[in-house]
């Protein structure tokens, strides 16, 4: 009977823009709600309620999309750095660069004769590609990049914090805090499980980590914005 490749829908090329999307938009979630319910704890004026929390929209979607251009930059210098390398490596020393390759192989099961022809055809075929992937474990999939990581965070940022914000305009007067940490925690719980989801991890799990964070983050600052509020009151 003839044979069918069955194509199958694999995670992995999500890693990139996935991990800098939930990051961007659970930073955004958490830090501007808490934000507002700390200074909605230390005062009930709607005004500098939002204009402290549209102040830690733009700095953290900012901040958001600085650390990872940067951090994401120096991922990518070092991958640039590598891959110069091993293109010098095979071009100094083809000999050794297979042999490398072979053992690579041997190591992962393949008897020396087999794990030599391997390494031949695919050193033939492409060989700087075959040291990267399987030398280095580098791939397109998770190949850094630092623009996409940057807008996609500042992006996501944005809005997320748009959400305890637009709670925060629509709350009654004196119910700021109570509008904007339910808003929040429904919000972080559909976020976690949406990022499981699209991970491919258990939404549970998922939902309960976020939502136990952002609300140790909002108690700590509603603490903080009662404690000087008392004092300054």
């Amino acid at each position: 009977m003839p044979s069918h490749i069955r194509p199958e829908a694999h995670l992995i090329h999500r890693v990139g823009w996935l991990r800098a999307a939930v990051m961007g938009a659970n930073d955004g979630i958490v830090s501007t709600a808490s934000l507002i319910v700390g200074v909605a704890a230390a005062s009930p004026d709607r005004a500098q309620i939002m204009v402290a929390g549209l102040a830690g929209l733009a700095a953290g979607a900012m901040s958001m999309a600085a650390g990872e251009y940067v951090s994401v930059s120096s991922q990518s210098d070092t991958e640039r750095a590598d891959i110069a390398r091993e293109r010098a490596e095979l071009s100094s020393d083809p000999a050794g660069e297979l042999n490398e390759l072979t053992q690579i192989y041997v190591d992962r099961g393949l008897d020396r004769p087999l794990a030599l022809q391997v390494a031949q055809q695919l050193t033939h075929h492409d060989a700087l590609g075959s040291h990267l992937r399987d030398e280095l474990n580098l791939s397109e999939a998770i190949t850094a990049a630092p623009v996409q990581a940057a807008v996609v965070s500042a992006a996501t940022f944005a809005t997320g914090a748009a959400l305890p914000l637009a709670a925060a305009a629509m709350a009654p007067d004196g119910a700021i805090s109570v509008w904007v940490t339910a808003v929040t925690l429904l919000t972080l719980a559909g976020l976690g499980a949406v990022g499981a989801r699209a991970g491919g991890a258990g939404i549970g799990r998922g939902t309960l980590r976020v939502l136990v964070w952002g609300a140790l983050a909002m108690a700590a600052t509603a603490a903080v914005g009662h404690l000087f509020g008392v004092v300054t009151g």
